[in-house]
């Protein structure tokens, strides 16, 4: 995790705040979400991890833990060869 209080900007150019950054960027699967479950159990509920991940495997993988934890997929995008997501910390 780096930077704290930051923000990122959604397929509509809104700019959508966040509290902690995970770059797991050249990380392989199962790497980018094991690393953001890690920072998502040191955030309150409500706060919002930003995570930048290259393995393709993350575009589903981020989707389906959503669907299957309390946390909510804010923002998913593709910018160039890197995926962003947001997530909300869930109960």
């Amino acid at each position: 995790m780096n930077s704290e209080n930051s923000s990122a900007v959604d397929n509509n150019n809104l700019t959508l705040s966040y509290d902690q950054h995970l770059d797991a960027r050249n990380l392989s699967c199962p790497l980018p979400l094991l690393k953001a479950k890690q920072c998502l159990n040191k955030l309150d509920v409500g706060q919002v991890l930003f995570i930048q991940a290259t393995d393709p495997g993350s575009w589903d993988d981020f989707v389906s833990y959503a669907n299957l934890s309390s946390h909510q997929l804010v923002l998913r995008k593709k910018a160039g060869s890197t995926f962003n997501f947001l997530l909300r910390k869930g109960e």
